[in-house]
């Protein structure tokens, strides 16, 4: 006979399990989490947008967009300088004046005044060598010639003597004579060696330079 009362099966005991709250918690770290991200998101987009609305706009920009663009580079200081200087008067330069030689007359050089063709090759400095003069004494003997042509210049000549060739008067004796060297007194008279003649007219330079 069984029992009145049958043994009771072991009934298997109930477990808690704790997941739909640890899901529930994940659940709601998530939404806390977008909660944050996306207020995150719209200051960072609204500080954004504040900054381009605060943007100034450069004045600079505008004007030299207006400005028309050319190749031509724009005029320097300097150019434009010299562009708007006067331009300067020019004064008329007067051509200096060409020194006239100062006259000398014969009389202040002395002795005798004979005439001079000058011949090819002759100049003033030479001529007045020939005849111991200084260049300047002749210029300013004929200081109405300012160049000496060859065969049709003739230049005034201030010598201490002409002497006339007598009986025995050679060379040598007539420089004496005069107180001048044999080869100066050969010199002014063009001779290339001792000899005179008879009536030969002598040209007696000066001893000294005049």
């Amino acid at each position: 006979m069984e029992d009145e009362f049958p043994k009771k099966r072991n009934i298997r005991p109930t477990e808690k399990s704790n997941l739909p709250i640890v899901t529930l918690l994940v659940l709601v770290l998530l939404v806390l989490a977008m909660l944050y991200v996306g207020y995150e998101y719209i200051s960072d987009s609204s500080s954004s947008s504040e900054e381009l609305t605060s943007v100034v706009v450069d004045s600079t920009v505008e004007q030299t967009a207006t400005e028309p663009i050319s190749d031509e580079p724009a005029p320097s200081s300097e150019e434009t300088a010299e562009e708007t200087k006067p331009e300067p008067v020019k004064e008329k330069v007067e051509e200096p004046k060409k020194e006239e030689k100062p006259a000398i007359s014969a009389s202040s050089v002395g002795g005798e005044q004979i005439t001079h063709t000058v011949q090819s090759g002759e100049t003033f400095s030479s001529i007045a060598s020939r005849y111991n003069l200084k260049t300047e004494t002749l210029q300013g003997l004929n200081s109405s010639v300012s160049d000496v042509k060859a065969g049709t210049t003739k230049l005034k000549i201030q010598v201490k003597a002409v002497h006339t060739v007598g009986p025995g008067d050679v060379l040598r004796v007539v420089a004496g004579k005069y107180g001048v060297t044999k080869e100066a007194l050969m010199k002014a008279n063009g001779k290339t060696r001792d000899f005179s003649e008879r009536g030969e007219k002598l040209i007696i330079p000066f001893p000294d330079k005049k």
